[in-house]
């Protein structure tokens, strides 16, 4: 193994914590129920894992699937395809987890620009389809006759119109650059030693976050993956405490590790065995730091404001 860095806290796996972490992994291979897969996570396709799920389970339903790009996840490449093939394929597996989720379910589904328009004509086919989240990533290489590509999607949807969506449990906190007083007093914001501050309402536009980087204790070798941050807004805001929440996607169990930290309990399906290894030293990692960055005593701190 090549030595990392001091300041390194990139997530890997030596030979004895792979095979200690495999021996956790399950594979599904007849009628599941949910004490048989709650809090576990399934290392098996997720076409072979979802024909074995229960009926109507899952609270909250959250989507990464690779985009219409071609890009390597360890031993497997996903190759770009048409738009019509991509919207096909998505349908493929899709339409196999509806009948996993609850009436109150959301579902949350990434992609980019390119898979933008497959992933909303396929969602509305089964989902009342609610919002497009946008959030900024600003890693991303320059293009020399191109914009730089530094923004990816989130669609926000719901099985029915009776969802959970816990308003202050997402509000950002900001900082205030041009106070507004009333009768000289303060006006929708807070003075503290740290500076002016307001707590604003969560809009479809994300630029608070940072994408996993090498001295960051959450970051792994998987080359897609989310900020916990980023799941700990859609878990807050779409699920109570001790709901269920699926990832069929998981890559290195960044969904299945805030749940865990949140008090929710979670399903994760990862295809590669190394992965999903990984994600379960992550979730017993997160017995010593419970904490998400960005999120402190239940609000949502601007990046580079606390």
């Amino acid at each position: 193994m090549i030595k990392k860095a001091p300041r390194n806290k990139t997530i890997t796996l030596t030979s004895t914590e792979r095979m200690k972490f495999k021996k956790k992994l399950k594979v599904l291979k007849n009628q599941a129920t949910l004490s048989d897969i709650v809090n576990s996570t399934i290392n098996q396709s997720m076409d072979d894992a979802s024909a074995f799920l229960p009926d109507k389970f899952i609270d909250l339903l959250f989507l990464d699937p690779p985009y219409n790009l071609t890009k390597k996840f360890n031993t497997d490449t996903f190759h770009a395809t048409s738009h019509h093939e991509y919207a096909e394929w998505m349908d493929s597996w899709l339409s196999k987890l509806v009948r996993v989720l609850k009436p109150t379910a959301s579902i949350y589904i990434c992609g980019d620009w390119r898979s933008s328009r497959a992933i909303q004509e396929v969602a509305e086919k089964y989902f009342i389809v609610r919002n497009r989240i946008t959030w900024e990533r600003e890693k991303g290489r320059g293009a020399k006759a191109n914009w730089k590509n530094a923004s990816e999607d989130i669609w926000f949807c719901t099985m029915s119109e009776k969802f959970t969506f816990n308003l202050d449990a997402v509000k950002l906190k900001r900082k205030v650059i041009a106070p507004y007083t009333a009768n000289g007093k303060p006006k929708d914001w807070k003075k503290s030693d740290a500076g002016n501050f307001r707590l604003t309402h969560p809009s479809n536009l994300w630029s608070d976050l940072t994408i996993p980087f090498w001295s960051m204790s959450e970051n792994t070798e998987h080359p897609t993956q989310k900020p916990e941050k980023l799941l700990a807004k859609i878990i807050l805001a779409s699920t109570n405490k001790n709901d269920v929440v699926l990832d069929p996607f998981l890559g290195s169990g960044t969904t299945s590790v805030v749940a865990k930290k949140l008090e929710r309990k979670y399903v994760g399906i990862e295809i590669d065995e190394k992965f999903a290894s990984i994600s379960e030293k992550r979730l017993k990692l997160s017995d010593d730091n419970p904490n998400i960055q960005g999120l402190v005593d239940g609000v949502f701190w601007e990046r580079n404001s606390l």
